[in-house]
């Protein structure tokens, strides 16, 4: 495994990995927040740090240029609306979740 790679992943919360995985999985190429608001589904939180939690997350993979971010520009701020994978994402995204075929002998 590439050591950059690794780098990523062990950076990864598992809020971001399930953002990964469903972006991959999502038959469109975006997937909206309502989707990744489904990883908090069993746990009790309150609804303004979902969204909180959610919005700084997913800041942070753009920041890593993991994924891009669609919706609405304001004067002072973002307002992200659905997320899909980059090709940095995409290639992380096969490397760890995809299941990797041994070599015959």
């Amino acid at each position: 495994m590439d050591f950059e790679i690794w780098i990523y992943y062990m950076r990864l919360s598992a809020l971001q990995k399930y953002i990964l995985k469903q972006c991959f999985l999502g038959n469109n190429s975006k997937i909206s927040k309502k989707v990744i608001e489904n990883f908090y589904s069993l746990k009790t939180v309150k609804a303004k740090n979902i969204i909180n939690d959610i919005t700084k997350s997913v800041d942070r993979m753009i920041i890593k240029e993991l994924i891009t971010g669609y919706g609405t520009k304001t004067a002072k701020k973002w307002y992200i609306k659905e997320v899909g994978l980059s090709p940095k994402g995409k290639r992380l995204v096969k490397t760890l979740f995809v299941q990797q075929k041994l070599p015959r002998i």
